[in-house]
């Protein structure tokens, strides 16, 4: 008998024996296909920056076994995505029964084809100055309509079918995400960190805001010793109206970005605040924006890079 430890196991940790043995459909499976050149590798990419798990260029007669792999909760592979196309050579021809296998084993899947327009394909081609994978000794458009008498059948199985044709990439992703779950609502996780210039600017921080323009505790005896967590602290800072008046108008301005970055499926966004040392100030100024954008409905965190030193 094997040792335990060196069991072939799936990235879950499950062992390839056990999981090729477990019940079927007990996850979600997206076969992404098409035309090549429309964009069937970034519309993976999406799937996999979203938490899927992804294998390109799948064998079909693979893709029930690896279905079987997945788990039903807790760690493991929930939602699976491969992306079967004409690369995988005379293995292709055997997809329509595979998934006729998959669809008997009662696995859930959808197909998501992804066309272009020929010549949409030909610049594409073009561009990269790669042969298509089926042109042989032919041309680019010979091999394209080659491609397309093979993939008929399974054009017209498609659950969905998405023509790249005028996409730009951000449009693409935006419609992949979708795809991958229709009734999720498009969010950005923002999260602010209260720095200390003296000790540079968080370098990850896509936005720094500057609040040394208000006043410090550091030169109030009774505040020294604390941050801006103190409540004494942030009522010093927040006094006079300024550093209200400021996150109000801040946070309005960054809804309308906001909004912008979830079209764009930009789903997390850095933000610096700085002041001096990184303990007053900035501390006291990053809880109270991100206390205004949850206000606002935003996913929003604090953190604080400099509090401990000294």
């Amino acid at each position: 008998m094997s040792d335990p430890e060196e069991t072939p196991t799936f990235p879950s940790g499950i062992p390839i024996r056990d999981a090729l043995s477990a019940p079927q459909g007990r996850g979600e499976v997206v076969i992404i296909t098409g035309m090549s050149g429309a964009g069937r590798t970034q519309a993976a990419g999406v799937l996999e920056d979203l938490g899927w798990y992804v294998v390109d260029n799948l064998p079909p007669q693979m893709i029930e076994p690896l279905a079987g792999m997945m788990t039903p909760e807790g760690g493991g592979v929930h939602k699976l995505a491969v992306v079967v196309d004409v690369r995988s050579g005379e293995f292709f021809r055997t997809l329509m029964d595979a998934l006729t296998s998959l669809r008997d084993s009662g696995t859930d899947h959808r197909i998501v084809f992804l066309d272009a327009s020929d010549a949409e394909l030909v610049r594409r081609y073009e561009a990269v100055r790669r042969p298509h994978p089926l042109q042989g000794a032919g041309t680019v458009l010979s091999g394209i309509a080659r491609e397309r008498a093979l993939l008929a059948e399974l054009r017209e199985q498609a659950d969905e079918y998405v023509d790249t044709s005028n996409f730009s990439s951000h449009e693409l992703a935006t419609h992949m995400a979708h795809v991958a779950d229709p009734n999720k609502k498009d969010e950005v996780t923002v999260v602010v960190t209260s720095f200390g210039f003296k000790y540079g600017a968080p370098p990850d921080a896509s936005e720094v805001i500057d609040v040394r323009f208000l006043a410090n505790p550091y030169w109030v005896d009774e505040l020294r010793h604390l941050t801006g967590l103190d409540p004494a602290v942030a009522d010093y800072v927040m006094a006079g109206g300024t550093a209200e008046e400021f996150i109000g108008h801040y946070v309005d301005a960054l809804t309308v970005s906001l909004n912008g970055f979830a079209r764009q499926q930009k789903h997390h966004l850095a933000i610096g605040v700085g002041c001096t040392g990184g303990k007053h100030r900035s501390v006291a100024i990053t809880e109270k924006l991100v206390a205004a954008l949850k206000a606002k409905g935003v996913r929003a965190r604090a953190a604080h890079r400099d509090l401990g030193r000294e």
